[in-house]
């Protein structure tokens, strides 16, 4: 097996070092510049980075620079010298998201090795083929992939993998999470994640109210932890295997860089992965919400979502057998370890202020204070005046610890004072033959190869002659270098002599090669061309046109009666995106019968063994297709089919608009992270008249592969055992403030939650036809009545016509919705930067 690369996470300084000390090969870290999925972490300057990659390359480290987020249209000319000032700081590659960045990249820094983010979402081998040709070195593969799915993609690419092991998980796919976005305007595609999926949710089946007991938080995954699994990551085709949390704190970092250190280290001699209790729960008290395997082994919906807890609790170590609220004192059973000083948590409902903890002030056994860890047995605990309210405390419930400060003051050991990181690996080959000088060649990692020589010829020895066992042990003498030699091997010709002084003049010799080199590598940099390059590439996007013709109003329908209302209004262009692609047999020819065009969508995700999806809507004979990746753009354009690049590319500027152009797409639905204002500075610089915006939906805010469906409303694990729950009942997940959103499953069982209320764009409609654009889509949701679903078409199609105004569209909208509508995301002054 060839050895992976241990890529850690780091916030801040400290968690560089945290990562370095503790055997990280690489890390990656952001900038306060932004334009990195993790706004809220500290990040490093730009200042920052001479210095952040001196540091890293000395101790042998690489470091990479996460750009990860939307690139919006004004915000092009600010990213481009960034893009140069990271790279010229001998950043070793950057992750990058925004297709149109990649492109930028490219050309202003091309030997700038580009790395594509888990929030491009590639999840197969057909998807990875379509951005090769970018110049990208590296895919980090969705975390919904399991083993044998990552497998499958490896035997299919050359494309170096990288795959997350450790840490929180999204619930929604990353890069197709718009949560955030649509109730607050704080875009996960921006690093601005509210983290609504850690919130409670209450679920409705067909009107009814479902009790499910302590099951609230029914979109909250446990973390995961893959220690076990890396032997067989490495066998699939991993070569990077990456940590999550740069928003986690330093000893979380040297922690769990740690523990999988020394699992790669097993995998690499051949030995099982395995962890000792004491070790796990280690890992767990830096930052747990339970351990899984996540989707690595496949889905278990019920495994990966408990669903009754959202936050980070430790290690379960008790039952709270008593309360004395006299005393301020409970007595606990104990199962686990604890002692004075560590934070625990008792059971309880958070979202309603009734989680109770606290640090341990002293532990009693048997009448006696217990000076270092009780480990079973009952146990009297006592807390610090006021830090527990002891009304919420009830016989029976769990305890877990939380905090042991111990721990943190020994992870913190790893990275105070001076850093010692990880021994750069030598392999030394020696050629000794009597009448020759001695010949010894030293390959470093990342520092090159060099040889040295004796100044004079070799004697024959007269007692003891020079064996490879004496050349390694002289050789092995690297302590407190920053060196150890991981392999030598020698060719002794005779039986020559060489002085165990002069070897170790020779050794001293190769340090100070080494260092020299070393220095030198720590602080390369990159000479890069001060050209514009922006302004080239700008020249060279298809220009914007203002057609002739006039708007046309698309609808995108979601069920045969929606679809027979939207023909009987009159509309000529219409989408199909159903759960039953199955009914697409009787929707082609229906919408052919009006006189009218169709074109079918794809789902979102496509993984391996799922092409055949394309291939079953492609036998419909539709006019078109909507496709929401990159397999389906390039499966239905090599058809010689019309292609609509929706939302789920994530275009939120001319340069991303311009690549699905020369890639197939006649007209592209720009990114829903766009607010108005940005919206309309894109149409200016770019191909207005290939824009479809949306002006009309309710947004999909969460797109899952947990399917809520069969966790809570099945007793199988999966799709295979689940008995598709999804095709008998209407649900919804009522939020925390009683909206009530709608949960739909695709084809591909893949769960999709749609805001409740429904969001216009009216108001922007004039100005963007003034600017070129043509197309206007209108998406429907719920099976409303005919005549309703008439009214909207009708009102959209006389904002297109210019009989009515974008303002009078959206009052009437918001009176005749029992719910109300809103601006959303196309709000005049919405800031998807903006912190709420």
């Amino acid at each position: 097996m060839t050895r992976p690369e241990l890529l850690a996470p780091a916030g801040d300084w400290d968690c560089a070092r945290a990562a370095i000390a503790n055997g990280a090969d690489a890390i990656y870290f952001g900038l306060e510049t932004g334009f990195n999925a993790r706004a809220r972490a500290k990040n490093f300057t730009l200042d920052d980075l001479p210095r952040l990659m001196e540091m890293l390359h000395w101790h042998g480290v690489r470091g990479y620079t996460t750009v990860n987020t939307l690139v919006f249209s004004d915000e092009l000319a600010t990213i481009e010298p960034i893009i140069r000032q990271i790279a010229e700081a001998g950043t070793d590659a950057v992750l990058v998201q925004d297709l149109g960045l990649v492109g930028l990249i490219r050309r202003t820094a091309p030997e700038l090795p580009i790395h594509a983010s888990t929030q491009m979402t590639l999840t197969s081998a057909e998807c990875i083929a379509e951005i090769e040709q970018t110049g990208i070195e590296r895919v980090v593969l969705a975390r919904e992939l399991s083993v044998d799915e990552i497998a499958k993609i490896h035997e299919k690419t050359k494309m170096p993998l990288e795959a997350f092991v450790h840490g929180a998980l999204c619930v929604a796919y990353s890069g197709q999470c718009l949560t955030s976005e649509s109730l607050g305007g704080r875009s996960a595609n921006r690093g601005q994640c509210a983290q609504a999926c850690r919130l409670p949710y209450e679920l409705i089946c067909d009107g009814a109210d479902i009790d499910l007991g302590d099951q609230k938080y029914l979109l909250s995954p446990q973390d995961l932890a893959a220690f076990a699994l890396v032997p067989d990551l490495v066998k699939a085709g991993v070569m990077s295997l990456k940590i999550e949390g740069r928003l986690k704190t330093p000893e979380y970092v040297a922690n769990i860089t740690r523990h999988y250190r020394q699992a790669i280290d097993a995998a690499m001699a051949g030995k099982p992965v395995t962890f000792t209790p004491r070790q796990i729960e280690e890992m767990e008290l830096s930052f747990s919400r339970g351990f899984s395997p996540g989707w690595l082994r496949g889905c278990d919906h019920k495994m990966l979502v408990p669903a009754t807890s959202s936050a980070k609790r430790g290690v379960l170590v008790a039952e709270l057998v008593a309360v004395d609220d006299r005393r301020k004192r409970v007595k606990l059973e104990l199962f686990g370890r604890l002692k004075a000083g560590d934070g625990i948590v008792f059971q309880g409902n958070r979202a309603a202020g009734q989680e109770q903890g606290g640090r341990v002030f002293t532990v009693s056994q048997n009448g006696r204070r217990v000076t270092g860890e009780a480990t079973s047995g009952i146990v009297e605990v006592d807390f610090p005046r006021g830090s527990v309210d002891f009304q919420y405390l009830v016989p029976g419930l769990k305890v877990w610890k939380s905090d042991d400060p111990a721990l943190t003051r020994e992870l913190r050991k790893s990275f105070s004072g001076e850093l010692h990181g990880r021994d750069l690996p030598l392999t030394i080959e020696a050629a000794a033959q009597v009448g020759k000088p001695l010949r010894i060649v030293v390959k470093g990692e990342a520092l090159g190869q060099f040889e040295f020589e004796t100044e004079q010829a070799l004697e024959e020895a007269r007692k003891h002659a020079l064996t490879e066992a004496t050349l390694t042990e002289q050789f092995s003498r690297l302590g407190g270098t920053g060196y150890a030699l991981e392999k030598l091997t020698a060719k002794i010709a005779g039986q020559p002599m060489v002085p165990l002084s002069l070897l170790g003049k020779l050794r001293k010799e190769m340090v100070a090669r080494l260092d020299e080199a070393r220095q030198q590598m720590a602080t390369r940099g990159r000479t890069i061309e001060h050209d514009l390059v922006l302004s080239q590439m700008q020249a060279e996007v298809e220009p914007p046109r203002v057609e002739p013709d006039p708007a046309q109003l698309i609808v995108l329908t979601r069920s045969l009666h929606q679809l027979e209302a939207v023909l009987n209004a009159g509309v000529g262009i219409v989408y199909a995106d159903f759960q039953d692609i199955r009914q697409y047999k009787e929707a082609v020819p229906l919408t052919h019968e009006f006189q009218a065009k169709i074109f079918l969508v794809t789902p979102r995700i496509q993984k391996p063994g799922e092409m055949g999806i394309f291939k079953a809507l492609a036998k419909h004979g539709a006019d078109g297709y909507v496709v929401r990746n990159l397999s389906g753009l390039k499966f239905f354009t090599e058809l010689g089919q019309p292609c609509v690049a929706d939302f789920s590319f994530n275009a939120a500027n001319e340069l991303t608009v311009d690549w699905l152009r020369q890639h197939g797409a006649v007209r592209i639905t720009p990114s829903y992270d766009l607010n108005r204002d940005q919206m309309l500075v894109m149409a200016r610089h770019g191909a207005a008249h290939l824009l479809e915006p949306v002006i009309h939906q309710h947004m999909p805010m969460f797109h899952m592969e947990h399917c809520v469906f069969c966790s809570v409303l099945s007793p199988g694990t999966d799709k295979t055992n689940c008995g598709r729950p999804c095709d008998e009942h209407e649900v919804q997940l009522r939020d925390r403030v009683g909206a009530e959103h709608p949960l739909k499953a695709d084809v591909g069982c893949r769960n999709t939650l749609f805001n409740k209320t429904p969001q216009s764009g009216a108001e922007i409609v004039q100005p963007m036809i003034e600017l070129g654009v043509r197309n206007f889509r209108v998406e429907l949701l719920y099976d409303d009545p005919p005549a309703e679903i008439a009214r909207v078409v009708d009102l959209y199609r006389q904002l297109l016509q210019g009989s009515v105004a974008g303002e009078e569209v959206w009052r009437e909208l918001n009176a005749m919705n029992r719910v109300g509508v809103t601006r959303g995301t196309l709000e005049h002054d919405r800031d998807p930067l903006a912190i709420i």
